[in-house]
């Protein structure tokens, strides 16, 4: 569950501002007889007070909102924090870790800011592929600015990055946003490169842009890290808030990022129609494609979801074809058992075992990604290549369903939708309050901030020696393909 009381700060776990960096060492109790200490340490997240002195504060416009009167506890202050780890072996030794347990600040309104909202001017602006509930929160950041804060220029960028020395702003307001939650994609546009840094900056400081809120993956967060930087070494007074979105759920730290619980769901109207498929032929596979470059977070929760898969293959377990404990002997058992098999497969993987030309080798998307081969033409056709060489005189049906861009362009549901709207008032009341060069995001259920270069370095991939991968085998009961 998500941390949805925000204004309510909890006192537990507080880390006392002035501690040293390392922090203090904190005693555990139990029923052990002796619990070594264990190593904490406040993660700093950069403010723009970190290199421009004498900023103003101001008090907080929620504090004289007409509508709206915040009692005791509302505001959050230096020493509310979230700690990343919560469970530990007890009996390891040493239990004291070689890297002490990170704390970051706990995402919410602050008592004083450091922006006047009558000299605001706002930039949204989404980046990258499409993903359920882009939309949803443009919409949360031009409503809460508006109406918590009372920030009046509030502008949309087209098109990504190349959309700032492109193409004018678009005027955002409450009321032109109002019905975009409703519709999937970006009625921004999105696109993927574009990056120029001189650019986009002078573009920025030229328009007067004094907050920035942009929403996009991996390779749109390395890129936010480089404007912070810029608008530091310019000495600009700009917030630079980045707000994680990959629909792959790939990003680390965070628990995980807006629609990939969207993408879970709508996934098993495809996994259904080819248990469907399969069902109704004779030695039938129905055979699925989902997203995932390089984790398969969709396809392990979608197989977990629906149960109706057998077998889920995911770029972080390898697998082959031929031999022993192969995928062919595996799917044979299956189909003279059951008379169907539905086979799941990210998109990521088996990219090994996809023969490529030198050029193919070589060749990278705009976002300066390897291009994948088509995992699941390919092996639709070793499907029925095997098949045709081992049981030429049966009956044999593969119905292969990619529902890739139908899942990605769809509206955000409602876990989704509320998770947006958090995350698009996490990353205001941050940016507010001086924070800059950050990422708002949940972390084991409760929003924080987090330096935004931490979270462009960290991946978030499936770990096949955890318990959920263990559930995947033991609903599929599909080989491990060690045995090779």
């Amino acid at each position: 569950m998500e941390d949805q009381n925000q204004g309510t700060p909890q006192t537990a776990g507080r880390h006392p501002a002035g501690e040293p960096e390392d922090g203090p060492d904190v005693s555990v109790e139990g029923n052990l007889d002796v619990v070594p200490p264990m190593s904490i340490r406040l993660e700093k997240v950069p403010q723009l007070t970190d290199y421009l002195s004498g900023l103003p504060s101001y008090t907080n416009p929620v504090q004289h909102n007409q509508f709206y009167h915040p009692t005791d506890g509302f505001y959050l202050s230096a020493s509310d924090v979230v700690i990343q780890k919560i469970f530990f072996d007890l009996s390891a030794v040493p239990f004291r870790c070689s890297t002490p347990n990170l704390l970051y600040p706990r995402a919410g309104p602050r008592s004083e800011i450091r922006f006047d909202p009558a000299e605001v001017r706002a930039a949204i602006v989404t980046c990258g592929g499409l993903c359920p509930g882009m939309n949803t929160v443009i919409r949360e950041l031009v409503v809460g600015l508006w109406d918590l804060y009372g920030v009046r220029e509030i502008f949309g960028i087209r098109a990504g990055y190349r959309g700032f020395y492109s193409w004018d702003p678009i005027k955002l307001t409450p009321k032109w946003v109002d019905h975009w939650h409703k519709s999937g994609g970006t009625i921004l546009q999105t696109s993927r490169g574009g990056f120029d840094l001189k650019k986009i900056v002078d573009a920025i400081e030229a328009r007067g842009f004094n907050q920035l809120y942009i929403i996009g993956g991996d390779g749109t967060m390395r890129g936010v890290v480089k404007i912070f930087e810029e608008t530091q070494r310019r000495n600009l007074k700009i917030g630079v808030c980045g707000i994680p979105k990959t629909v792959d759920n790939d990003i680390g730290i965070i628990d995980r990022s807006f629609g990939f619980q969207t993408a879970v769901e709508t996934a098993q109207a495809a996994i259904n129609a080819a248990h469907v498929e399969a069902e109704s032929a004779v030695n039938g596979i129905g055979f699925v494609k989902l997203m995932g470059r390089s984790t398969g977070h969709i396809a392990l929760h979608a197989t977990l979801s629906s149960r109706d898969v057998d077998c889920c293959l995911i770029p972080e377990n390898d697998f082959y074809l031929e031999g022993k404990g192969g995928l062919f002997e595996f799917l044979e058992q299956r189909l003279r058992e059951n008379g169907h098999a539905v086979l799941v497969v990210a998109e990521g993987a088996g990219q090994n075992l996809i023969p490529r030309t030198e050029s193919e080798k070589e060749q990278r998307d705009e976002s300066g990604n390897p291009v994948l081969l088509d995992v699941g033409h390919w092996l639709k056709s070793e499907l029925k290549n095997w098949w045709e060489r081992e049981h030429a005189d049966e009956l044999f049906t593969v119905k292969y369903i990619d529902p890739t861009y139908m899942i990605r362009a769809v509206p955000a549901n409602a876990t989704d939708n509320l998770y947006c709207t958090l995350l698009a008032h996490s990353a205001i009341h941050g940016v507010m309050a001086g924070y800059t060069g950050f990422v708002p995001g949940p972390i084991n259920g409760n929003y924080a901030y987090i330096p935004v270069e931490h979270v462009a370095q960290a991946k978030n991939v499936v770990d096949t020696k955890d318990h959920k991968w263990a559930w995947v085998r033991s609903v599929t009961n599909q080989p491990d393909f060690a045995m090779r």
